[in-house]
């Protein structure tokens, strides 16, 4: 079955970095665009980032542009979200998707048929 796993969150302070790490499996990855969501206590979940299956395009949420880079390795199945300058506000729940479809725009959690389980990144002022 397909299996979204998602590591590389912690605790961090302010102006620290995280490398958030996903790793796919039971899907042919380079078919798939990934993306970052997350979702804080009380919150919806919100995009964070997106690429496509072959990393030539990449998107951003206005909130992270500039602090956050996210990319693939389709050798390894992998997908990444480089987490630099981290703020209080960035504290949530990081979820990584997959979508092979286009049907909805990158930022809308509709598009993306599969979900990791997500891992928690808290950044401390």
């Amino acid at each position: 079955q397909v299996q979204l796993v998602e590591s590389g969150g912690g605790l961090v302070q302010a102006g620290g970095s995280l490398r958030l790490t996903c790793a796919a499996s039971g899907l042919t990855f380079t078919r798939y665009a990934m993306g970052w969501f997350r979702q804080a206590p009380g919150k919806e979940r919100e995009f964070v980032a997106a690429i496509t299956w072959g990393g030539g395009t990449t998107y951003c949420a206005d909130s992270v542009k500039g602090r956050f880079t996210i990319s693939r390795d389709n050798a390894k199945n992998t997908g990444y979200l480089q987490m630099n300058s981290l703020k209080p506000e960035d504290t949530a729940v990081y979820y990584c998707a997959a979508a092979l479809n286009t049907r909805y725009t990158v930022s809308d959690p509709r598009r993306y048929d599969y979900w990791g389980q997500g891992t928690q990144v808290t950044v401390s002022s």
